[in-house]
């Protein structure tokens, strides 16, 4: 059986990459050079870091703080208001190069994806090479930098894409799990998270090649049946899982994010579910769609998938109803406790009927109105002055719509 060979791609620093692309392009400094963030505004009590710089990191500046606090560490830390339109379009355009090259891409995140290039090598004879055109490709056309990790399977591309950044081509194959994989603390392993990894260190599992060699028993006697089995597979660096579209149809439009920390607690993940929601939504009102279905889609730190989705009486574009719906899936989904490494919101079964079919006695149609001018009016606001530029102010209101 032929050996399968796939490409992790990952946008270093994306939104910060993603954002001094944009500078630079406007004769503006780059971020990735200076002690800089994209995050919120620092007036509001609320705002967070969503990314950093590399000298950044250097003040112990991490993603998730409160951007007040970040600014304490380092007084002349530059602040970028986020632009999701930008870094929307970023990630759509290092993508379409990577479907050049792909037979199968799957998106993993908005900056990540894996290619499954098993079976190309009569056209691109050398992977390493191959990568290598990829990511210069990517630099030279778009202005940003990415990682790329080749392996036989995804959780090996995944782990070496991760081993040393920015703009560098790494391989993790089967006879290089031993040197390569095994000296890492175990917190470096994927999906271990910080609980699991502290665990193990009590335990004196320090390293991956600690869970490799350990006794399958004491493994389970730390982190349970199902966790040793996961671990110790991952630190065999085996992974059967297949390089597959996200979501499937492709008449859909979805938005998947892998955020650097885990999603821990309905504020944190609701708050999200909320960006997801807007981003999706957008999409939506662009291509003058509107749909009938709405999934959500959850991944936990132990790759265990979960999604829900439900069908709607009437197709929408409404931000507010979308949000509603996905709020109520999570809510079907999850416990809010177990920690998660991704989020994910899909609509499905579109329609591009202009006409919507409404009763006389539907009291709601003209709220229905006053949300879809709403919706426009920011969606103009957006696409002329950036994602980052208007929030939705009532934040409140649409999580407490019914």
């Amino acid at each position: 059986m032929k050996k399968r060979l796939i490409f992790h791609v990952d946008v270093n620093s994306a939104f910060v990459s993603w954002e001094s692309a944009k500078r630079v392009a406007e004769g503006k400094s780059d971020l990735r050079l200076i002690p800089a963030i994209v995050g919120g505004d620092p007036a509001d009590r609320g705002s967070v870091v969503l990314a950093k710089s590399v000298p950044a990191k250097k003040y112990n500046i991490v993603t998730g703080e409160p951007v007040a606090m970040a600014i304490r560490k380092c007084p002349n830390l530059v602040i970028a208001l986020p632009d999701f339109h930008t870094y929307s379009a970023c990630s759509r355009a290092f993508k379409d190069i990577l479907r050049e090259y792909a037979p199968k891409l799957q998106e993993f995140s908005i900056d990540e994806c894996f290619l499954d290039m098993t079976g190309t090598e009569l056209i691109y004879p050398d992977p390493i090479a191959t990568a290598v055109e990829i990511k210069e490709r990517i630099k030279n056309e778009l202005g940003f930098t990415v990682n790329v990790g080749i392996g036989n399977n995804k959780f090996c591309a995944k782990m070496a894409s991760d081993f040393e950044k920015p703009d560098k081509v790494h391989t993790l194959f089967e006879e290089e799990i031993e040197k390569k994989l095994w000296p890492l603390p175990v917190g470096d392993m994927l999906f271990c998270g910080k609980a699991t990894s502290e665990r193990l260190i009590r335990a004196g599992i320090r390293t991956i090649g600690d869970i490799a060699k350990n006794d399958n028993q004491y493994l389970k006697s730390v982190v349970g049946e199902k966790g040793a089995l996961s671990l110790y597979e991952s630190a065999w660096g085996r992974d059967d899982s297949p390089v597959e579209e996200e979501w499937g149809d492709a008449m859909s439009h979805s938005m998947v994010t892998t955020p650097e920390e885990d999603i821990v607690g309905f504020d944190h993940g609701e708050s999200i579910l909320m960006g997801l929601c807007e981003a999706v939504a957008m999409r939506l009102r662009r291509d003058k769609a509107r749909a009938y279905c709405i999934s959500v889609n959850i991944r936990y730190t132990d790759f265990r998938n979960k999604s829900h989705q439900r069908s709607l009486d009437r197709a929408t574009d409404i931000t507010s109803e979308i949000y509603t719906n996905a709020k109520e899936l999570l809510e079907e989904l999850w416990n809010g406790k177990d920690h998660l490494r991704l989020m994910g919101v899909s609509l499905s079964s579109l329609t591009k009927d202009d006409a919507e079919q409404m009763s006389l006695f539907d009291m709601g149609n003209e709220n229905r109105e006053k949300q879809r001018k709403l919706d426009r009016t920011m969606d103009e606001i957006r696409n002329k002055y950036g994602m980052g530029s208007i929030k939705r102010g009532a934040a409140a209101d649409v999580r407490g719509h019914k």
